[in-house]
């Protein structure tokens, strides 16, 4: 099992802690993306779109992050815990997965990928979509130790992934005390932790230097 995969970024960061999740250990071989590495021929045959993750398990290529945790979760995972069968179980999972996607992660891209690549001023009106986006995830956890239901699930791995690279950016969550608490204790239970913890470090490094410039 190959992973194509960027260190740092929050989709790789997400399905390393997901493959450590289900015990499952793949040749990890780094895509930079920064030297159009993906656009390689080699590259495009196993994935066309030319996106990063991909993962390669016996000839079979599945990208897109969230894509991958669900099909490590439902192979290799040794119950389904990690991913529910329950159609309504299930769908709490993969409405927290869209949500990652759709509002918090855009949310952080639309404001700070401007300020990392561009060099640009901090917009005020795309930090409120931020705002809203932990004010929307905070209402979910109220009264609720986990974000999809009564356990630890591919949807904690990936906005915990995702509100570590918001911390790795100096945003504060003391403001959303469900989500505080609920980050707080979830971690302990995510594999892969410390190495999640320790790639987000390069969004610091990102901010900082366009900060300098």
């Amino acid at each position: 099992m190959d992973l194509y995969y960027l260190p740092f970024a929050s989709p790789s960061r997400a399905v390393v802690m997901t493959a450590a999740a289900v015990g499952v250990t793949p040749n990890k071989i780094v895509v930079n993306t920064y030297e159009k590495e993906q656009l390689k021929p080699e590259y495009l045959k196993i994935n066309p779109q030319h996106t990063v993750p991909t993962l390669v398990d016996n000839g079979f290529s599945v990208w897109e992050s969230r894509a991958i945790m669900v099909y490590l979760a439902e192979k290799y995972g040794k119950d389904d815990s990690l991913f529910p069968k329950d159609p309504q179980k299930q769908a709490v999972v993969n409405q927290r997965l869209h949500f990652d996607l759709g509002v918090l992660t855009q949310a952080f891209g639309e404001y700070y990928y401007p300020i990392f690549r561009d060099e640009a001023p901090a917009d005020p009106e795309k930090f409120k979509k931020v705002e809203a986006a932990f004010e929307f995830l905070n209402t979910f956890l109220e009264g609720e130790k986990y974000v999809a239901g009564d356990h630890f699930t591919v949807a904690d791995i990936a906005i915990l992934v995702t509100v570590t690279t918001y911390l790795a950016v100096n945003f504060k969550i003391d403001s959303y005390p469900n989500v505080l608490k609920w980050y707080n204790s979830v971690q302990k239970e995510a594999p892969g932790w410390e190495e999640n913890v320790e790639a987000a470090k390069e969004y610091t490094r990102r901010l900082e230097a366009a900060q300098k410039k």
